[in-house]
């Protein structure tokens, strides 16, 4: 192994969230969304109901983490987006899995023709 791949970056926050969180701020990645919209996209995700429990109190913490900001969309709807530290904190979880992930120029060919494929 190389030594670029043996040092791993520092996931920073990204390793105090939970994977529910994360994968929250992975969909707020593509763009800002309503509370029920966050909570279509996770379903579809997990295959499974998510409570309003269950996201509402998490969609709180991240906005209390500076990673998520909450708006008014109108007097019923907030919307939630990404803020900088919140994109930051997905790439920065990107990059850990990576350096994890490429072991070698095979797996790193593949991870690359992945990202291709959404340019």
């Amino acid at each position: 192994m190389s030594e670029a791949q043996t040092a791993s970056p520092d996931p920073g926050v990204s390793r105090e969230l939970t994977a529910f969180q994360q994968n929250i701020l992975t969909i707020l990645a593509e763009e800002p969304r309503y509370g029920l919209a966050i909570k279509r996209e996770l379903e579809a995700y997990y295959g499974d109901e998510v409570n309003h429990g269950r996201l509402y109190p998490n969609l709180d913490d991240l906005v209390e983490m500076g990673l998520v900001e909450k708006s008014e969309l109108d007097k019923r709807t907030n919307e939630y987006g990404l803020t900088d530290e919140g994109f930051e904190a997905v790439l920065d979880q990107l990059s850990w899995t990576f350096s994890k992930v490429v072991t070698d120029d095979g797996r790193a060919g593949e991870l690359h023709d992945l990202v291709d494929q959404f340019n």
